[in-house]
Order: C-alpha cells, then sequence, then structure tokens
C-alpha cells in the first residue's frame, strides 16, 4: 500500500510555536532560500519520464527482430492484423489477467488509444449505448484526486465536465463514486489508475474494484477507463498485482463496462513501445471495427521485436527487475530527505510509493503555488501546483507532484533538499501572517 503518513514528531510543529520563534524561523529560512537561489541550480522534477539508465536497458531492441515472420507466419512488414501479433498480446494478457482475445496490441501509446476509444463513444456510442455520447445534453466523467493532468487535459477537449471523489491509499471513495454514477445519468465513466496511481502510489483493491465494476450506475453504458499504466513498476521485491476488473465486472453482468489500457512506454522505449487495449470480447471487436475506418494494421515489426526481446511474461518482470534497482534509490532519496528535512514540523504530508512513477506531497494548504514558484526561481523545475486536479484548480492548494526518476541520484537528492527549502520558507510565511 501506499499510506500518506505524517512523519514521526522530532520537533515542536510550527504551528504550534509562539509568534516570535515563528518569526524567527522564518528569518532563518529566509537566508536558506537566498543560499539556496545562489547555488544555480538547473534541476526538473516536471514528468515521470524514464532516465537514460532505464532505457539503455532495451537497447538490444535496435537489432531486432529476427526474421520478419512472427509465430503464425505472418509477415510483420506487410498490411494487416489490427489487433496485434498474437505472441504479444497472449503475453500482455497474461501479465494483466485476462484473455488474449480481449487484448488488441497497438502503437506506442496508450493515452492515444484513449482519445480514439472516447472519440469512437462520442461520434458512435459504445456496445451498450443507446446513442452516441455526443447526442447527450451533458458528458461528465468521475474523477479521483489527486489523479493524472493528462487524463483531464482529454476530457478538456472533448469538453466533458468532470466532478472530483477522493483517492485514498486503497483507491477512489467507493461510497462518493457510486452515489454519483447511480444519481446522474449525464456521468458516462470515471478514470482509475488502479495500480501504483499517478501521483499518489494507491493500489486499488479487488474489493474496492468489485464495487465499481458491479454499482448500479443511471448511465447504461458508464465505462471504467481502467489505465493501468504502471502495472509492473514495482519499487520493492514485493509486487501489488491488479485487481482483475474485467472478471468482476463480467460476473456482475457488466462484461462491457471496463475498458483497460497499458503500454511498454516505461518498460522498453518510451517514444517506440507498445500500446495495449483490453475489455470484453465484444468492446475489442467494436474498438477494431472503429479502428479499422482509418487503420489498416499497427507497426508489426515493432511489436514482433518486443516479443522477442521479452520472451515471455517472466522475461517482462525480470527486466522491470532491473528497472527497480535504477529508480528504487532515486525514492529512498526522496523518502530521506523530505523526513530529514521536513519531519514532525507539522508543514507536510507525502506519500512512500512501492511502485509506479511519483512522490505526492501535501504541503499547508494555500502554499502548494507559492513553494512551486520559489522553487522556480531558485532553478527546480515542478509540475504546476493543481496539475493533479481537473483544470489544474487544487481546492485546497496543497498538492504538488515530485517525479525523481528522470534525474541522476545527485540531482534528486539536490532537487528535494531545495524544495524542502521552498515549502519552509512557504510555511514560514504563512504562519507569520
Amino acid at each position: 500500500m501506499s499510506p500518506v503518513t505524517e512523519q514521526n514528531v522530532t520537533n515542536t510543529p510550527l504551528s504550534q510555536r509562539p509568534a516570535d520563534q515563528i518569526a524567527a524561523f522564518r528569518t532563518a529560512q529566509e537566508a536558506a532560500y537566498d543560499a539556496l537561489k545562489g547555488r544555480g541550480l538547473k534541476l526538473d522534477l516536471t514528468r515521470g519520464k524514464p532516465a537514460s539508465a532505464q532505457l539503455d536497458l532495451s537497447d538490444e531492441l535496435m537489432s531486432l527482430p529476427k526474421g520478419q515472420f512472427d509465430r503464425a507466419g505472418v509477415d510483420t512488414r506487410n498490411y494487416g492484423g489490427l489487433e496485434g501479433i498474437r505472441e504479444l498480446r497472449e503475453m500482455f494478457a497474461d501479465l494483466l489477467w485476462v484473455e488474449p482475445e480481449q487484448v488488441v496490441a497497438g502503437g506506442n501509446s496508450s493515452l492515444v488509444m484513449m482519445r480514439e476509444v472516447l472519440t469512437d463513444l462520442w461520434l458512435k456510442g459504445g456496445v451498450d449505448s443507446e446513442r452516441p455520447w455526443s447526442a447527450e445534453e451533458k458528458v461528465t466523467f468521475i474523477c479521483p484526486v489527486p489523479g493524472y493532468d493528462r487524463h483531464f487535459t482529454l476530457l478538456d477537449w472533448f469538453g466533458i465536465e468532470t466532478v472530483t471523489v477522493p483517492m485514498s491509499a486503497d483507491g477512489p471513495d467507493p461510497d462518493a463514486v457510486a452515489q454519483l454514477a447511480a444519481s446522474d445519468p449525464s456521468i458516462k465513466g470515471m478514470w482509475v489508475v488502479p495500480t501504483y496511481a499517478n501521483p499518489t502510489g494507491s493500489i486499488v483493491t479487488q474489493e474496492i474494484a468489485e464495487r465499481l465494476a458491479s454499482m448500479p450506475t443511471a448511465a447504461p453504458d458508464f465505462k471504467i477507463f481502467w489505465d493501468n499504466a504502471y502495472a509492473f513498476h514495482h519499487l520493492t521485491e514485493e509486487e501489488a498485482k491488479s485487481a482483475d476488473v474485467l472478471s468482476l465486472a463480467a460476473a456482475a453482468g457488466n462484461p462491457h463496462r471496463p475498458v483497460m489500457f497499458a503500454s511498454t512506454s516505461k518498460i522498453t522505449y518510451a517514444g517506440a513501445g507498445v500500446a495495449f487495449i483490453a475489455g470484453s470480447v465484444e468492446t475489442v471487436k467494436w474498438y477494431t471495427t472503429h479502428l479499422g475506418k482509418g487503420a489498416i494494421g499497427p507497426d508489426k515489426i515493432n511489436q514482433l521485436r518486443h516479443a522477442q526481446f521479452f520472451g515471455s511474461p517472466q522475461g517482462v518482470r525480470d527486466h522491470m527487475a532491473k528497472h527497480r534497482a535504477i529508480i528504487a534509490p532515486k525514492f529512498d532519496a526522496v523518502e530521506q530527505v523530505l523526513t530529514e528535512r521536513l519531519g514532525g514540523l507539522g508543514v507536510a504530508s507525502w506519500t512512500k510509493p512501492s511502485g509506479g512513477y511519483f512522490v505526492s506531497l501535501d504541503v499547508l494548504d494555500g502554499t502548494a503555488a507559492r513553494v512551486v514558484a520559489l522553487a522556480k526561481e531558485a532553478g527546480v523545475a515542478l509540475t504546476p501546483a493543481g496539475a493533479s486536479f481537473p483544470q489544474g484548480q487544487d481546492p485546497h492548494d496543497r498538492n504538488i507532484r515530485l517525479a525523481p526518476t528522470f534525474p541522476e541520484l545527485p540531482d534528486v537528492t539536490a532537487a528535494i533538499d531545495a524544495v524542502t527549502t521552498c515549502v519552509l520558507l512557504a510555511a514560514a510565511e504563512k504562519l507569520a501572517g
């Protein structure tokens, strides 16, 4: 699990100190910040990108594939095969706990697949839709927050409205989701990042997944966009397993409700991986039917090289252990610096994820934007405050997403140390009035 934890109280919380001590603390932090600006830092924690060392792990792909035929004898250089090559679909079906017939292997971007599915729902409606979504008076999505900014951007682009629910260590608040979905027919779907969620690292439990899969909904074609982007990105040897949402939905009589997405973008090459979509057999046929109006087949050569590179589902797991060896120390450094600098002061709490790409930092209400601005002036780029909320509006101005994977380890330590200085100064300013 990835609980948000208040660190051990080793100092008197700042808010409980008398005014003169807070003023002195503020003066000290202003001096520390001036010294920080003088260091001339140029560090970036804005996006969860793989580091070059992670990309190097997949350089064997550059010499693959060996031969041009897949296992079925299909010439991958030619047209056809909208659903992708069989061996790669089987491999990732095993990893995603679904059947090969429920999986489509596509291009390099699962985000593109999400846009395609939304577009098809908008223009044509889904397997279980009465009409295209564009014919509805209003379409709304439930968004667990903090969440993934690109999900919200995609909804904004369509003009789809949003309603938020809290994201806890075990997943989205199921009571809040169920109440909303049952009461409003304009609510057509929701986003879920089920395993090591962006940015909290939350892991949706089987129990919550079952409730989401089985709950009554006012819209008969309600969809769960199950974005399993980080399913294999473990930071510890204890590997979380994703909830089996497709089986749960089928058992509840809602087989077409979940649409799952995944990709190798952070497994092999971010710009040249393979993306996957999974759902009911009918959903897969619905997707490929619409896809076929504008495509004749994916890059099967890239799919073949990936199948040969991994060899088996266990090959994927073994490959991800190599990723863990590179990035886990960076997350350890984040935890160490945050604890040493902020622990016990009552000015921040943060997640300690067991997988994924992010740490979610909550600072004093009303100071997140100030922290980001201070960090920018000191040479440390952070994701904008509020990015983890629809329209970039964090109602409490408290959440900051930290992305430690891309920089080298010494730079991660330096960047987080700088961020803590900004957190302390912003907190002192607020408490001093």
